[in-house]
């Protein structure tokens, strides 16, 4: 391996912790890490092993060949308690993600990136976190990227009964359109988020 498992499993450790709630498929850590497959399964044995201690927050999850780091479930109600716990109203650059997804839906992280130009994670987690967007699947292809989508909490908070009352985009609305159409309707509705918890 060239180096000591003990390193191997903190860059391991960072790969996944960068590549966020999307997980790195085993191709991928084979093709980063250059080395070959029963080595790539001992260190990840080992990365497990080391998160299912008592003393460790989240844990090693595997699902069709891809890794992720996830909470672990026996810390849920206090993730719960994090969401409620009383917050700020949205920022614009949330907005400007809830607007994308509430016009583009189903839609990736990567996709909503590629739209706003900037990295989008930490908002979509807040999001997510605050109950205004969810996971509604998973795309095909490589990594099997999370799609989302809004929820009925965010069509209570707009006031909306379905996402058919969102003003309507020209038809041949590029995404710089979209952007500036999205804009002005979440631009009407922002005080509704001024008292969000």
């Amino acid at each position: 391996m060239g180096l000591d498992i003990v390193n191997w499993k903190a860059i391991v450790e960072a790969l996944l912790y960068a590549a966020g709630d999307e997980g790195l498929t085993k191709k991928q850590l084979l093709t980063v890490l250059e080395i070959e497959e029963p080595e790539l399964n001992t260190v990840m044995a080992d990365v497990a092993d080391e998160y299912r201690g008592d003393t460790r927050g989240i844990e090693l999850i595997e699902y069709a060949d891809t890794y992720m780091l996830s909470t672990k479930k026996d810390f849920a109600p206090y993730l719960k308690k994090l969401i409620e716990v009383p917050s700020k109203g949205l920022s614009q650059a949330s907005l400007e993600v809830l607007a994308i997804v509430s016009y583009k839906q189903p839609i990736t992280r990567a996709e909503i990136e590629e739209i706003r130009g900037v990295k989008s994670e930490r908002i979509l987690h807040s999001l997510v976190a605050k109950a205004l967007l969810c996971e509604v699947g998973r795309a095909d292809g490589p990594g099997r990227a999370i799609l989302y989508g809004t929820t009925p909490t965010f069509l209570e908070q707009f006031g909306l009964k379905t996402l058919d009352e969102l003003p309507p985009l020209p038809e041949n609305a590029e995404e710089d359109v979209l952007q500036e159409e999205a804009d002005l309707f979440f631009e009407n509705f922002n005080q509704t988020f001024e008292d969000i918890k």
